[in-house]
């Protein structure tokens, strides 16, 4: 008996700690083997330009969605495999859509995403949406879902500042780790990428409460995603419209600088891109289509691109031999049409040579024999000093990716990469912006900007609140006279009427400029790439621009058309503007609803 009664209060207490003292634990057990996590995608942040027009935003974007709890079967995971397929058969009759997921998709999302609904159509359209709310009622497990997708209402205007979005993987988290999770979108390329960061807002979660087969029980908790942070850019939208179609057709690059400030108020390149067709993914003939086209619309040629400065370098020759004393207003020398080094002839534009001339209207005709002259006696050394000074051979640290640093060559990098001192037909070529010298539009666009402000070095800012706004690089001690000089030569590229830029005038905005001409390749196949740079209005400028299109005839007669073209359609937004303002409207509200038609 006491043997019984012993047994029995030993059960007792094993029960009594089993069942009292671990059923929190137990219950923790099953809690955890019960609940999955889902993760849900941030909102992304809206970006504007700097007077609030809307550059890139999200849309909800209607996607067919299967709750695959509500479609199971009961025996092997192939039953519901059937019932699934059978229900996206019928719904394609019914949308009218072609079926986009094959058996092992489905077989896929079973095991790894049981979950959260199978979406089985994506991006649809309003007519299948029309067609599928006829049929809503008698179809069950099925549903729309809405996803916020990226779009650009600007399109390829603004592509290759904003970049694209694609999905990507959420970043780790060890602590609370997710089961399940939506793809979110990521910045790959321009803004979106460099900022991505700040636009990228925060993720939200759902707990799941899944049976012993992983399917969905119930929603125990759902925490939204909060939206990421706004941007607005220096960019004007309607300035960066014009840019993009001076360029259409033609392969070249644009940029717009304040040089006020260093602020960046337009920048495209040619040929360019729909940023929409990533929106929500882009479609593999679509991807083939641009990373095969033989005119290279991905790359952003303002910051990517490498060229030849040609004439439009000779400005930063006339500054060295100013400010080293190599040379001043009145010095001249004679251009026979060729400038001879050794047995070597190097032409002048001018075959039968522009005669005994002085710097300004050098500058204007953009004489060779008399910008080689000039650079031989001031010494390559102080050229090399005067172009690193104005930020050539370096990146001028602009919030976008993939930005070259061009080339500053001289004598250590010579030795260094081709075993040879630099010598003296190496300084006759830079003079004329030919030989290893290589630039970007960005950086000529700053130096530009330089000149037309009296000797202040910006970096260029894209992004406003962001960045500090006129951060000074670096202060050029150029006197009156020596701005007097080169500046007169540039207004007279334009303003004058046998000017080389002459073509670029604008009534009612006079300009100062150089047009540039840089030839490419081997002997015998050689190209040319023309450049304009340009700033204006000429007493007080707020504009500087450096302008490339591939392949040209001159910049005189290729570029220079083009910028009349730009700057034409900058005053013409200018006036409207005033006039605006004057009847006390805010252009940029007008501006924002036309964006958002």
């Amino acid at each position: 008996m006491a043997a019984m009664l012993s047994t029995f209060l030993v059960l007792t207490g094993a029960l009594w700690r089993e069942q009292i003292v671990r059923n929190a634990q137990y219950a923790s057990s099953e809690y955890r083997q019960s609940v999955r996590r889902v993760r849900l995608p941030a909102v992304r942040g809206t970006i504007y330009d700097r007077h609030g027009v809307c550059v890139a935003r999200n849309k909800p974007s209607y996607s067919i969605a299967l709750f695959v709890e509500e479609l199971r079967r009961p025996g092997s995971m192939s039953n519901t495999v059937n019932a699934i397929e059978h229900a996206i058969e019928r719904l394609s009759a019914v949308l009218e859509l072609p079926t986009e997921l094959d058996r092992e998709a489905i077989r896929t999302h079973l095991r790894r995403r049981m979950p959260i609904p199978l979406l089985a159509w994506r991006n649809v359209d309003s007519d299948a949406l029309a067609r599928w709310a006829e049929r809503s009622a008698v179809e069950p497990g099925v549903d729309v879902y809405v996803e916020p997708v990226r779009e650009y209402p600007f399109g390829e205007s603004m592509a290759h500042i904003l970049g694209y979005v694609g999905s990507a993987e959420p970043p780790e988290t060890p602590l609370e780790p997710y089961h399940y999770y939506i793809p979110e979108m990521e910045g790959q390329v321009g803004v979106e990428r460099s900022m991505n960061t700040a636009l990228r807002g925060q993720a939200g979660g759902r707990l799941l409460r899944v049976d012993a087969s992983g399917f969905k029980h119930e929603e125990i908790m759902n925490m939204p995603p909060r939206e990421g942070r706004s941007l607005r850019l220096t960019v004007d939208a309607e300035i960066q419209q014009a840019a993009a179609a001076a360029l259409e057709g033609l392969r070249g690059a644009v940029v717009v600088l304040d040089p006020r400030n260093g602020d960046v108020l337009a920048m495209a390149s040619s040929p360019t891109f729909d940023t929409n067709l990533f929106s929500p993914s882009i479609a593999s003939s679509d991807w083939k289509r641009l990373l095969n086209d033989p005119q290279r619309p991905l790359i952003n040629r303002a910051v990517s691109g490498i060229y030849p400065p040609g004439s439009v370098f000779k400005p930063v020759v006339a500054l060295a031999a100013l400010v080293n004393r190599r040379a001043d207003a009145d010095t001249e020398y004679d251009c026979p049409g060729y400038y001879l080094i050794g047995n070597t002839r190097i032409a002048c534009w001018h075959r039968w040579g522009h005669g005994v001339i002085a710097m300004r209207k050098a500058i204007e005709q953009s004489c060779n024999t008399y910008f080689i002259s000039l650079g031989m006696a001031t010494g390559y050394e102080r050229i090399e000093r005067v172009a690193d000074a104005l930020g050539l051979g370096r990146r001028t640290g602009i919030e976008l990716p993939a930005e070259s640093s061009g080339l500053l060559p001289g004598d250590a990098w010579k030795r260094r990469t081709m075993g040879d001192a630099w010598r003296a037909g190496d300084t006759c070529n830079v003079c004329i912006g030919q030989g290893a010298l290589s630039v970007t539009p960005l950086q000529m666009a700053v130096l530009t900007a330089t000149i037309a402000n009296g000797g202040t070095l910006y970096r260029p800012r894209l992004l406003l609140g962001q960045t500090t706004e006129g951060e000074v690089v670096n202060r050029l001690a150029w006197s009156a006279s020596i701005l007097a000089v080169v500046r007169g030569g540039m207004y007279d590229v334009v303003q004058s009427r046998t000017g080389t830029g002459r073509n670029a005038r604008v009534d009612g905005m006079e300009m100062g400029a150089k047009t540039g001409t840089a030839e490419f390749g081997p002997r015998g196949a050689r190209g040319k790439h023309t450049w304009m740079i340009a700033f204006a209005p000429f007493d007080a400028p707020r504009y500087a621009l450096a302008m490339i299109v591939e392949d040209g005839d001159s910049g005189g007669q290729t570029v220079a058309p083009l910028v009349r073209t730009l700057m034409e359609s900058v005053l013409a937004i200018e006036t409207r503007r005033q006039t605006a303002a004057g009847m006390g409207l805010e252009h940029g509200a007008r501006a924002a609803g036309r964006a958002d038609a």
